[in-house]
């Protein structure tokens, strides 16, 4: 399944922001920096790529819905929605 990379612009987003998330997290360890400050963190990380996938997922269905000319398949869909849950 293929779609747009404009309609993806929201998932890239919050990818990227997750990467710097992770990157500071990274930083923080070398840094010797407390446990909690950094096992939230990995938990802000971790909901923002959860997210990511859950809206590429939903936007992949949106355009099988919309478009089931295009071959879409639905039930792969649902396999990578429960993948992620």
């Amino acid at each position: 399944m293929n779609v747009e990379p404009e309609s993806m612009r929201a998932a890239i987003n919050r990818l990227k922001r997750a990467q710097g998330q992770l990157n500071a997290v990274v930083r923080m360890l070398e840094e010797g920096q407390d446990c909690k400050a950094i096992v939230t963190q990995l938990s802000a990380v971790s909901s923002a790529v959860d997210k990511a996938g859950f809206s590429i997922i939903a936007t992949n269905l949106q355009e099988c819905l919309a478009h089931p000319e295009r071959g879409g398949d639905v039930a792969e869909l649902e396999k990578m929605f429960l993948s992620l849950a």
